[in-house]
């Protein structure tokens, strides 16, 4: 039974597969200044969960950030402020947030948890229209399609290339979209759309309805087509899985086209694409309250829908990341935190 200054959490004490996370008693978070209590009713699940899980092993040794452990993984959260830290003037105990909190640092408290103590700058009041569940699987790939799509948000240095990122007005283009059925990608067709584009959704047909019912134009069945030569005409690619192979979309790209691929690590035609006149460039999703409560309408009144893949207890993380392990994944994976522990 938890006292008042324990809580359970999902921890892991070492580094490996998902058996390694483990649902036990920890230390309740105390709000410092500028903080916010939050008890948490939802937490999404993102990649960054399981790359801190493995220990960052898919990126370069120099890249890989410490992790003292135990450590709790997560970034997304929904749930009610439970107590306000001084400083904290724009939010009240009972308010209803949903944040994603201290990405890309890492923090003493994170989302895996029953109570989280957040920065109120990561923090936006939640959509009455959606539940804990929806709100808690929003904010990082929403704010990823964001910030790649339509708005930066921040002056913070680019780890992936030496200029800022700058998204492109998309009214009247064509945007492609990657892995749209996934995370980020059923939020970047949305957005894309929302923006005023036209949208090309690349996922297996199996997807087709889903993603017409959220506003693709077409959808390329990549299963049964290679993308870079059958389709011409793209203003934009959003490629949500990047990585080496990403630079067969500059195929598809008009003269003076931009490819944004979400995971840029493994491409090295950086040269050859501006020879051609293209435009390849990446950035860093980070935390952003303000952005949240800017886009918490579209939210509210559901011109952005966020697909849930499937929901478990936080009890069963481990589980949660075997279904993630296995992919194919329609928009997102959630955990649900009781008021009995969870």
């Amino acid at each position: 039974m938890s006292d008042v200054h324990t809580m359970k959490a999902v921890r892991l004490h070492s580094h490996g597969g998902p058996d390694v996370l483990r649902h036990e008693d920890a230390p309740k978070p105390v709000p410092a200044a500028g903080e916010v209590l939050v008890r948490v009713h939802a937490v999404g699940i993102n990649p960054p969960d399981w790359y801190l899980r493995d220990g960052y092993s898919t990126l370069p040794a120099d890249w890989r950030p410490p992790v003292p452990l135990p450590a709790i993984p997560g970034s997304d959260i929904s749930g009610v402020v439970e107590a306000v830290g001084p400083g904290v003037d724009g939010f009240a105990v009972g308010d209803a947030v949903f944040g994603m909190v201290r990405f890309p640092s890492f923090g003493a408290s994170a989302a895996y948890a029953e109570y989280v103590a957040a920065p109120a700058t990561d923090l936006a009041r939640k959509p009455a229209g959606i539940d804990h569940l929806h709100a808690a699987a929003a904010p990082m790939a929403l704010l990823t399609a964001w910030q790649f799509l339509v708005e930066l948000g921040h002056g913070e240095a680019n780890p992936f290339q030496p200029t800022p990122h700058r998204p492109v007005l998309l009214a009247g283009k064509t945007v492609l979209v990657n892995g749209a059925a996934g995370g980020v990608g059923h939020l970047g067709v949305q957005v894309a759309k929302a923006q005023g584009a036209r949208v090309i959704a690349v996922a297996s047909s199996s997807h087709e309805a889903f993603l017409r019912g959220i506003g693709a134009d077409e959808i390329v069945d990549y299963t049964k087509i290679n993308v870079e030569e059958q389709v011409r005409g793209v203003d934009v690619v959003l490629d949500t899985v990047g990585g080496p192979a990403t630079g067969r979309f500059l195929q598809v790209l008009e003269p003076g086209g931009a490819l944004y691929p979400v995971y840029p690590l493994g491409f090295t035609g950086q040269e050859e694409a501006a020879r051609q006149g293209f435009t390849v460039s990446s950035t860093q999703v980070r935390s952003n309250g303000a952005q949240l409560a800017q886009l918490a309408p579209l939210l509210d009144d559901g011109t952005i829908r966020v697909a849930i893949d499937s929901s478990y207890p936080l009890r069963d993380a481990a589980l949660a990341h075997a279904r993630a392990e296995r992919g194919h994944i329609r928009g997102k994976l959630v955990l649900t935190v009781e008021r009995n522990g969870g």
